[in-house]
């Protein structure tokens, strides 16, 4: 049996393209629309969604035109007495709460790969409580939700890594949606 070398597979095949070619053009283009890109959105300009998770004011996500290509933002609304809808993603998020009080629940993710993949998640979920000022760290791929304690309005500021999903992992799984959504 003969060994084949890289050389001898180097050039068989009849397939073409033009990928890279491709690529230089869209890159030009790119840094054309980059130019006219914005730098400040103006509260006015952020468009409010009426979501699965509630009501929410998108500060920055990749449809809205700007020059940040990392992250995506917005601002979660809750009323008094008044809950998210509970989901997860696979990247992590940091949220500022900006006014009010009230909990999280975080049902955190376990996760084995001996054998086969296998995905679980904790059955009592882990409560944690918090109020103006502070930061709320949410793990990757955990089942979350946002709960308001007080008698005015929360505003939580949510901040999630828009580069992991274009890697490839833009699992976002809506588990329970928010009262009336």
């Amino acid at each position: 049996m003969k060994v084949l070398e890289e050389r001898d597979v180097a050039h068989v095949g009849d397939k073409s393209c033009t990928f890279r070619t491709d690529d230089i053009k869209n890159s030009a283009e790119y840094r054309r629309m980059y130019e006219h890109a914005f730098n400040v959105i103006s509260a006015e300009d952020q468009p409010f969604e009426h979501s699965p998770d509630g009501l929410i004011k998108h500060l920055v996500h990749e449809k809205m035109g700007t020059r940040e290509h990392c992250v995506d933002a917005y601002m979660q609304f809750l009323a008094p007495g008044g809950s998210t809808g509970k989901h997860r993603h696979m990247w992590e998020e940091v949220v500022f709460v900006a006014e009010g009080s009230g909990y999280d629940l975080h049902w955190d993710l376990k996760f084995d790969c001996i054998d086969q993949y296998q995905w679980d998640w904790e059955i009592e979920p882990r409560k944690n409580e918090w109020m103006r000022g502070d930061f709320i760290y949410i793990p990757p791929f955990s089942i979350h939700q946002h709960f308001n304690t007080g008698k005015d309005e929360v505003r939580l500021i949510v901040i999630s890594n828009r580069i992991v999903k274009s890697m490839g992992f833009n699992w976002l799984d809506q588990v329970e949606n928010a009262p009336g959504a």
